[in-house]
C-alpha cells in the first residue's frame, strides 16, 4: 500500500513532506487501542505555514489547498509513526478541520473537502471518514487551516 500511495501522490503532482516537529508541549501522534490520534497539523508550502483568514484575505481555493497540505502532513505523521509502513492503515476514521474564518464565511465544509478528497484518493474506501469542519477566529502561527485526525491501524 505504501508504494501505491506514493504512486497516487506522484500522479497528483504531490509528495509527502517531512513530518513536522511539535511546536509546543505535545506529541504529534499517540497510539492507543489500535488507533493513531494525530495532533493538529498545519499547512506548509515551500517550508512556510500557509497563513490567512478565509473570507477576508484568502479565498476558498486557497483554503482547499491549505486543507490538502494539512492532510499531507497528517499522512506524513502516520507514516513516521508506523515506521514507513502505510499498509498498516485500515481506515481514516475522522478528520477535525479548523478553518481560520472571517465573520460570515460559511464554506468550511468546502475547505475541508481539500483534505477529505485527498484521503479518499490515497486510501480508497478506507479513506472515507467522519468529519467536522469548524470556523475559528485564529489558529496557531496564523495558519489558514489546521487538521487533526484519528486513524485505525492493524
Amino acid at each position: 500500500m505504501t508504494a501505491a500511495i506514493e504512486a497516487t501522490l506522484a500522479e497528483l503532482g504531490l509528495s509527502l513532506p517531512e513530518a513536522a516537529a511539535p511546536v509546543a508541549a505535545y506529541l504529534p501522534v499517540v497510539e492507543s487501542g489500535g488507533l493513531l490520534h494525530i495532533s493538529g497539523q498545519l499547512p506548509f508550502l515551500d517550508g512556510a505555514v500557509m497563513t490567512g483568514r478565509l473570507g477576508e484575505d484568502r479565498d476558498l481555493a486557497f483554503g482547499q489547498r491549505a486543507a490538502q497540505a494539512c492532510a499531507l502532513m497528517v499522512v506524513a505523521q502516520v507514516k513516521r509513526a508506523l515506521q514507513g509502513d502505510l499498509s498498516r492503515v485500515s481506515r481514516i476514521v475522522k478528520l477535525g478541520v479548523f478553518v481560520n474564518s472571517a465573520p460570515g464565511f460559511i464554506e468550511q465544509p468546502k475547505v475541508a473537502n481539500g483534505a477529505s478528497e485527498l484521503m479518499e484518493s490515497l486510501f480508497g474506501d478506507s479513506g472515507r471518514h467522519a468529519r467536522s469542519a469548524v470556523g475559528v477566529t485564529v489558529l496557531p502561527l496564523g495558519a489558514a487551516v489546521e487538521i487533526d485526525a484519528i486513524v485505525a491501524i492493524t
